[in-house]
């Protein structure tokens, strides 16, 4: 029995007759060797299942089959003989396993840090490095070339055909340099002394006001005021100025200054061992000759600037016109300590040692006979700081703006430096007098240092505590510092000098071509004569003559597009057909009428000097404010920062914030003239009540808060490319309803870069 119960290849038995086991059902079924080379499989069993088979048997014949059973076999088909299956050893599926899952863990790590750094990058600013962002449209506008036609070139203005900006109907040139060629090329014309203070002598002026007593660059009143040199004309070609106005502010269009003319009178053109600045010397300097013309017998008026102290000089310049001012006493420090001296008699007799003739000027003066109107003092500052390089350029622009602004306008300006300590720790200025006065003339040029002033972040730390610090820019550029707070140095120098009525704020590296006391003056009265109805809208835009037409027709403009509204910038589906979402309705706002106090009562500070409309806004005839000084005048628009991408629009402090930020109001570049109320009031709000803004921010907030006159003066400005002039006030002025601010599409913020090539 063990036989057939084997499972072995071979299976030897006896023959047994078929009729033996007929009844008994196989438990298996054998295969001979010799027939079949391959395994039986499940497939196989299934094919003859239905037929007997007999177990007994070496040999599968006729006999042996049932005689239900097919003779012949079915032949297996190719695809029923499956190859053997392999299995993996157990160790390598181990191996596999912790490598996949390792894999997994170390990504999912992975993940973990990159979002951290990630976060933390987001956190300081560092946002790697970009692709370039595609050229903006102004890069391809052609460049303008006729600004460098040189005064060979000349023509009557009159006759000049600008290269730009030209009437639409005009076709543009199609070769310009067979225009260039054209221009006709003449010898160098005579220049002139350019007369910046005719006024002063007229009946009109002298009615008025006192007489101007000469003033002069040395003691002995020898060296007079060097004259400017200008050319009449200008070169053909020469672009005329796409925005501002030379008409509106009474400049002078018709002329031409170049170098020599502008700054041969300083030093520019001479060697310094006669005083100059070294610089010019070389080249073509056809016609510089009349700069230092004069009638002694060396004919040569080149003045010797290294004897020049611009301190002395200005002192004696206000002294020997001190009747067309006012008196003022200077402000006096606060004896602080106990002191057995006396300190009226001591400030006495050093007022007698070192200032003898300023009485008797101010008693001849006190009842000067043309006229008895009084003219404001004004402190124009630059700011610098006491690592500045003071190359020969930057000393002529100081020269010429202390000549032309003090020494020849009688006395009505000073000019000083406000120089700030960069590093403290290592020049510690307020520890004695001597140590301040080292590091002055260490930091400043000689011929300056008596008009310098040192300041530290220090000492507005000191003064201006309390302040709660956002650290918008981060721990680097603190609220004390002359980044965000630049204004907190001239509230202080305006506590200090009393004496002044306005203060220019002043940036070292600004050049200006033309005459400084020209500009000055004209932008002063232009905004003396500006009415405040419509004051803050016309100021927050720019001037476009070319589109805008006349100033007339741009108040009038800017009067409707406030009251009506005008489509968002922001809605790039206005105006194109199939829109799903029809665009919203243009929306007014209301006009700015006298103070725009904060929305928390608690943060206004001393009101009850403001000034307050005397008509309602629709009953003025534009009648309010013509006649009064401004209390801020800016040299670019005064725009609202709200909803701007400007990155220091809520840079302010010490307010209320719960239902917004105040109403602000910002201007580009801290260059401006500020009133001694405004800056006194700033200085007040500072210390007592924690406000405080961005320094290109914080005056004309306040002037808004407390309903100041505050006025951008439209002044000339040029491009250096071909800008359609349509398309140049649509980007300019494509903030909220027509002005600069008020709006994500605002040019002052992400698009600042459309500024470039002013």
């Amino acid at each position: 029995m063990a036989g057939f119960d084997s499972h072995t290849s071979l299976n030897v038995t006896k023959r047994s007759s078929p009729t033996k086991y007929s009844h008994a059902r196989p438990r298996q079924r054998d295969f001979d060797v010799e027939k079949h080379g391959y395994e039986t499989d499940s497939e196989d069993d299934s094919d003859y299942s239905s037929y007997p088979s007999s177990p007994v048997s070496s040999r599968e014949t006729s006999g042996s089959y049932d005689s239900n059973r097919p003779m012949l076999r079915r032949k297996s088909s190719a695809g029923s003989q499956r190859p053997i299956s392999y299995r993996l050893p157990q160790k390598i599926v181990r191996y596999l396993s912790w490598a996949l899952i390792s894999t997994l863990i170390i990504f999912i790590l992975s993940l973990i840090r990159m979002s951290v750094i990630s976060s933390r990058k987001v956190q300081v600013g560092d946002l790697g490095e970009r692709p370039p962002p595609p050229p903006a449209p102004w890069e391809s506008f052609e460049f303008l070339t006729r600004y460098y036609g040189g005064i060979r070139t000349l023509v009557p203005f009159s006759e000049n055909k600008p290269e730009y900006p030209r009437p639409e109907d005009e076709p543009v040139a199609l070769n310009k340099t067979l225009v260039e060629k054209a221009v006709p090329v003449r010898d160098i014309p005579s220049s002139m002394p350019f007369e910046a203070y005719r006024n002063h002598t007229s009946k009109a002026y002298l009615s008025e006001y006192a007489p101007v007593n000469e003033c002069f660059l040395d003691a002995e009143s020898t060296i007079r005021v060097p004259q400017l040199q200008y050319y009449p004309g200008r070169t053909s070609g020469f672009p005329d100025n796409v925005m501002g106005s030379y008409d509106l502010l009474g400049l002078p269009e018709d002329i031409c200054f170049e170098r020599y003319g502008r700054l041969g009178p300083y030093g520019y053109g001479y060697s310094i061992k006669y005083g100059g600045t070294g610089t010019g010397q070389h080249g073509e300097m056809e016609g510089s000759e009349a700069v230092w013309a004069e009638d002694s017998e060396s004919g040569i008026n080149q003045i010797d600037y290294r004897k020049v102290n611009w301190g002395e000089a200005q002192k004696r310049c206000h002294h020997a016109n001190a009747a067309r001012f006012e008196a003022k006493v200077a402000a006096a420090e606060p004896i602080k300590t106990f002191t057995i001296l006396d300190k009226e008699a001591s400030t006495i007799s050093k007022r007698e040692t070192s200032e003898p003739e300023l009485d008797s000027k101010v008693i001849s003066g006190s009842n000067p006979t043309p006229g008895s109107k009084k003219l404001p003092r004004n402190a124009v500052v630059i700011r610098t700081w006491d690592e500045f390089n003071y190359r020969e350029e930057d000393v002529l622009q100081l020269r010429a703006m202390i000549s032309e602004l003090s020494l020849g306008s009688g006395g009505e300006y000073d000019v000083h430096l406000l120089v700030q300590v960069k590093d403290e720790g290592k020049h510690p200025i307020w520890a004695d007098s001597e140590t301040y006065k080292e590091h002055l003339n260490a930091s400043v040029p000689e011929e300056f240092r008596s008009i310098a002033t040192l300041w530290s972040e220090t000492q507005m730390l000191m003064l201006y505590q309390g302040i709660f610090d956002t650290f918008i820019r981060g721990p680097t550029l603190p609220a004390h510092g002359s980044y965000r707070g630049l204004q907190m140095a001239m509230q202080h120098f305006a506590q200090i000098h009393t004496e002044y009525d306005f203060f220019w704020h002043w940036e070292i590296d600004i050049r200006y071509t033309g005459h400084y006391y020209n500009l000055f003056s004209n932008v002063d009265s232009w905004a003396r004569k500006q009415p405040r109805k419509g004051l803050w809208e016309r100021s927050s835009r720019f001037y476009i003559p070319s589109v805008h037409g006349s100033w007339e027709d741009f108040k009038q403009m800017v009067r409707v597009q406030t009251e009506m509204g005008t489509p968002s910038p922001e809605d790039i589906w206005h105006g194109l057909p199939g829109a799903k979402t029809p665009p919203p309705a243009p929306k007014g706002e209301k006009s700015i009428w006298g103070p725009e106090r904060p929305q928390d009562p608690e943060d206004w500070f001393e009101i009850s000097a403001d000034p307050i409309p005397l008509a309602s806004y629709e009953k003025d005839k534009y009648k309010w404010g013509v006649g009064e000084d401004a209390d801020l005048i800016t040299f670019n628009p005064l725009f609202d920062p709200e909803g701007t991408t400007w990155l220091l629009a809520k840079d302010i402090t010490g307010y209320n914030t719960t239902e917004g930020l105040p109403p602000r109001r910002a201007a580009i570049v801290t260059s401006a003239r500020m009133s001694k109320r405004l800056l006194n009031t700033m200085h007040r709000e500072t210390a007592f009540k924690k406000h405080h803004a961005f320094s290109e921010m914080w005056a004309p907030t306040t002037a808004l808060h407390h309903g100041y006159k505050a006025v951008y003066v439209p002044h000339p400005m040029f491009v250096d490319r071909e800008w359609p002039t349509e398309y140049l006030a649509s980007v300019m002025n494509s903030g909220k309803n027509g002005a600069t601010g008020g709006s994500r599409s605002s040019v002052f913020g992400e698009r600042e870069h459309n500024l470039l090539g002013w």
